[in-house]
């Protein structure tokens, strides 16, 4: 896949609600944990085992390195299948400027820590 990140990338826990905010006909809503690869201000790679669409508009719940949860939207701008595995990658829709400082902050402090080591 292509890099086309703007941003520096951390991995977090994470749960989407599968249900597309996008559309009417989007059907009952119900949660599923994703495999955070990596995320950072701007957006979220991941692994689903259910399918997305691209374009498609989900609710996020992402829990921080504080135990805190950030409630956001994430549209999924990429999609990759490999062997049995569904990755994808998204950008945040509606997330707070305080949440963005709280992920751009821890962000700052690990390439920071990664560096002295």
């Amino acid at each position: 896949m292509e890099e086309k990140r703007k941003s520096k990338r951390i991995g977090l826990d994470c749960k989407l609600v599968l249900k597309r905010l996008d559309r009417e006909d989007a059907g009952a809503a119900r949660e599923v944990s994703v495999h955070v690869l990596d995320v950072s201000k701007t957006g979220i790679g991941f692994e689903c085992p259910e399918k997305l669409s691209i374009g498609g508009v989900y609710e996020c719940y992402l829990t921080i390195w504080t135990k805190e949860t950030i409630h956001s939207f994430v549209q999924v701008v990429r999609a990759l299948k490999k062997d049995d595995r569904s990755f994808y990658g998204g950008i945040f829709i509606g997330m707070s400027e305080t949440d963005i400082n709280r992920i751009n902050i821890y962000s700052e402090f690990s390439e920071v820590s990664f560096n002295e080591k």
